[in-house]
């Protein structure tokens, strides 16, 4: 009997099949092993030696694999065909090694690109050894981004509190995004004039044609730059004389691109289909695990993370013989297509992602997938096979026309082009992020020497236009233009972008609006941190360089500790530089860096740093545990705060009140103003006004008088509770909306509720919850979901509470370790933490709290013995221990 070990249980399941009953597959549902989440995991000190720790749940699978090699002839470590896959056969190795089972048996690396039985009896007839280089590569990956996020973000709260995690890859694709949005900040807009003539020819056709030239110069896009230059041009050719020039055709060709790699199938799907790049990669998972056809479940794709361009031949023999069946031979080209990868980093040489047989037309399965894998599959199908398809031959016209009057001449010009052969147009074309704006127009046939006249289509519009247009500032980024240009870049690996993307929005460091990835305060304070303070470690050079190092090790070019030491050197020098810092003068030069979005130039010409509130304050950046916020110099004299940079919806970054009109009762000005919690509307400018802060989804550009009057009104009496007479109250709270009798809170739907509620409603959800035990506040809402416990079932999440924040399930509660961001914490660590806190007792400790003592007098220890017994105060940790696991992991991958 051999045993096979595999990634996924669906994969396990589907290669037994193939392998038949002399072979015993199991899967070991990912990594095995993990980095602790704790500081000493890495040893600089011991060459980085790394402590492994085995979760619970991966400790039953390793047994289950510890006790089938007992009883099994040979091992063959069959996991994924990249990186990871190496380190999760290395990892498995090593515990079974430890665990004395191998003994002298023997130890086989298969890998094959798809989960086909052709490829996997293939794998088994060539097996190799594990790739130590590979290993090694992976190895030194996870020491550089466990040093980096374990060594970096405890200076980071220190220096800027409230401040979350860095992490190596992460930051620099951050400073990606907040280098564009301070462009866009930054940009001018610059006015420009363009002029379209509306000539016709002698048959009448129409021939819209552009100005190129004016009186002996050439004119570029941006060179007629008022309205004075455009009129006069318009008056000369309005009445000017036109002939044609020259006449040119050319025909062109445009080849097909390559297939599929990683990065380029995340950047297609998410202009084609509007997936993430997370999505993409979950959805071709299930495409390349297999999916269940007429009862056998089938790989439908090769393997989905690589770098490599090229297939197959017997994959570009298929491919040719059904372009063949379905468009005819002309669209089959004379010799095969073959790619090369260009990217220098690239992965081993993996296959590009293919459908695994091109046979397999995307309606033959459909019936098959669900809407989202149909949709990629059908992508992937057509990229594949428009990748070995004749060209497309195109035929672009340039028509060159002279103009003369006045005295003056300019020059015109108007181009076209025509699809004289579709060749793979007719069946994919790829999306762009920056469309060009090409003429793609059939042209009327002219003679050169021809005469124009002036003429438009319709007879009240003008035939010479003049246009005004303005300059636009750079567009952000989506995630296709993001993982494009981290490709260019070299940085990180296209394996790992997904989950970068992902784990910058989970910090709160980004979010999207409308497809386009958009830089949060939290997350460009952390950048400009680090821009001046860690400048080479956020560099994209330095980055793409540590990058290339990396694949040297995995070459077996460059020893992996070699590597380490360099950069550890320097790292470790470059954060002991800063630990004397001081907080305001880190504050001084974000102000610097962070100028034109924090304090943005004004249109009155004041001086943007003056406090709105009083006469000679300064507005500086101000940290404090909930974030940052903008404050003024003259604290506590003056209490004037705001956010870094709230915008009043139209873009434009408010400053101090917005008065919305007068309180009818008291004759009190009801302004808006923003805090460093957010908007909020106040009654008056006494000493302690009433406030109100915003609810959750409600605009501040939407708010009028009407609606800050009812937030201002709150707490609202509902009325009589009809049991006790007392009185039943609505407002909104921490945790939203409510309504309150006698320390019962109950949740309401929507804060329009609290203003409409009735007596009935309000008795009625009070009811509910106290038929659920609750009393006091409402239920906490839920930092973090993290989803089912993988073997209990019930869900687990994460809470804020009185102690700090703290996981759930059931009745368990375990408290995070000190400093913990709970919002990087995974379902793993969680588990964890859960099972070590029922071994330990879990909620049997509180109901032993709960017994008296028998003899009381006796439990009381006199004063001092009971002073005596006290044990010293252990040695405080480091803040460089508290950092959470997932800085350290969040980069790494395959």
């Amino acid at each position: 009997m051999k045993l096979v070990i595999v990634e996924s249980p669906a994969k396990a399941k589907t290669i037994n099949k193939y392998l038949g009953s002399d072979y015993n597959v199991l899967a070991s549902y990912g990594h095995v092993r993990d980095l602790p989440p704790k500081d000493g995991s890495v040893k600089p000190d011991e060459d980085f030696a790394m402590s492994w720790q085995v979760d619970s749940k991966s400790q039953k699978r390793l047994t289950e694999i510890a006790n089938a090699m007992k009883e099994a002839d040979s091992l063959i470590l069959a996991t994924d065909p990249d990186r990871e896959g190496e380190a999760i056969s290395w990892h498995v190795l090593e515990v079974l090694q430890k665990k004395k089972v191998l003994k002298d048996k023997p130890v086989e690396r298969v890998v094959f690109n798809a989960i086909t039985k052709k490829s996997i009896l293939e794998a088994m007839e060539n097996p190799r050894q594990l790739d130590t280089p590979l290993v090694d590569a992976y190895l030194a990956r996870r020491a550089l981004d466990y040093l980096v996020g374990f060594t970096l973000s405890p200076v980071l709260w220190r220096k800027l509190p409230g401040a979350r995690s860095a992490g190596r890859v992460q930051s620099v694709a951050l400073r990606l995004l907040c280098d564009r949005e301070m462009e866009i900040e930054v940009f001018k807009p610059q006015e420009y004039w363009s002029i379209l003539t509306h000539l016709k020819t002698p048959g009448g056709e129409a021939l819209p044609a552009s100005l190129v030239g004016y009186d002996g110069k050439k004119i570029g896009r941006l060179d007629i730059t008022s309205e004075g230059e455009a009129t006069a041009i318009k008056t000369m050719l309005q009445s000017a004389s036109f002939s044609v020039a020259s006449v040119s055709s050319k025909p062109t060709k445009r080849n097909p691109q390559p297939p599929f790699t990683t990065s380029t199938l995340q950047q297609e799907a998410s202009r084609k289909l509007g997936f993430s790049a997370s999505r993409a990669m979950q959805v071709a998972q299930k495409l390349y695990e297999g999916i269940s056809i007429g009862g056998e479940t089938t790989g439908l794709i090769t393997y989905m993370r690589t770098d490599g361009v090229q297939i197959a031949q017997e994959a570009i023999s298929s491919a040719r013989s059904v372009i063949g069946q379905d468009f005819g031979d002309k669209y089959v080209p004379e010799k095969q297509r073959f790619y090369a990868t260009k990217a220098k980093n690239a992965q081993e040489a993996h296959e590009a992602v293919r459908p695994t047989d091109l046979t397999r037309r995307p309606k033959d399965v459909a019936r098959f997938l669900d809407p989202d894998q149909a949709r990629l599959y059908d992508l992937i199908w057509k990229r594949t096979m428009a990748s070995q398809m004749e060209s497309a031959v195109l035929e672009r016209t340039t028509i060159e026309i002279d103009a003369s009057g006045s005295g003056k001449k300019a020059a015109l010009r108007v181009t076209g082009s025509v699809v004289r052969f579709d060749g793979f147009f007719a069946l994919y074309q790829e999306s762009r992020d920056d469309e060009e704006d090409e003429a793609s127009r059939r042209l009327p046939a002219v003679d050169q020497g021809a005469s124009l006249a002036l003429g438009a289509a319709e007879a009240k519009a003008d035939p010479v236009e003049a246009s005004q247009h303005f300059t636009t500032p750079p567009p952000r980024y989506t995630e296709a233009s993001l993982v494009k240009k981290m490709e260019e870049l070299s940085i990180g690996r296209p394996s790992t972008y997904a989950s970068t993307i992902q784990t910058l929005q989970d910090r709160d460091y980004v979010e999207i609006e409308k497809k386009q990835l958009v830089p949060q305060d939290k997350g460009r304070i952390v950048i400009a941190f680090l821009e001046s303070f860690f400048n080479r470690y956020v560099e994209f050079d330095f980055t793409a360089s540590l990058e290339e190092q990396l694949d040297k090790i995995s070459a077996g070019e460059l020893s992996w500790q070699d590597v380490l030491r360099d950069f550890w050197k320097d790292f470790s020098g470059a954060v002991d530089e800063i630990k004397d810092l001081r907080v305001s003068e880190v504050l001084d030069a974000l102000n610097d860096l962070l100028a034109p979005h924090i304090f943005p130039e004004k249109e009155d010409g004041t001086a943007p740093r003056a406090c709105p509130s009083c006469s000679d304050g300064q507005l500086s950046l101000k940290v404090s545990r909930f974030g940052a916020f903008i404050g003024c110099s003259n604290y506590p004299e003056c209490n004037y705060t705001r956010q870094l940079a709230k915008s009043d919806g139209d873009g434009e970054a408010s400053e101090g009140p917005k008065v919305l009109g007068q309180d009818p009762e008291t004759g009190l000005d009801v302004s808006l103003r923003t805090g460093r919690f957010g908007p909020y509307v106040q009654l008056g400018e006494e000493a302690k006004p009433k406030r109100s802060s915003l609810p959750k989804g409600w605009s501040a550009a939407d708010l009028d008088l009407e609606k800050a009057l009812e937030l201002l009104s709150l707490p609202r009496e509902v009325g009589a509770h009809p049991e006790d007479g007392k009185m039943i109250t609505a407002g909104i709270g921490r945790y939203g909306p409510f309504v309150l009798h006698e320390g019962t809170y109950a949740n309401l739907s929507a804060p329009e509720e609290v203003f409409t509620v009735g007596i009935n409603r309000a008795v009625d959800v009070l009811a509910e919850k106290r038929a659920k035990g609750g009393r006091g506040r409402a239920a906490a809402t839920p930092l973090k979901e993290l989803g089912e416990h993988p073997e209990e079932g019930g869900p687990i999440n994460v809470y804020d509470g009185r102690y700090g924040p703290y996981v759930k399930h059931g009745k368990i509660n375990a408290t995070l370790p000190k400093d913990t961001d709970p919002q990087t914490v995974t379902m793993e660590q969680a588990v964890q933490l859960i099972a070590d806190k029922a071994a330990k007792g879990g909620t049997k400790k509180k109901a032993a709290a709960k017994k008296p003592a028998a003899n009381k007098t006796a439990a009381k220890k006199p004063a001092a013995k009971k002073a005596a017994s006290k044990k010293p105060a252990a040695k405080k940790t480091t803040a460089k221990a508290k950092a959470p696991a997932e800085d350290s992991a969040v980069e790494d991958g395959s």
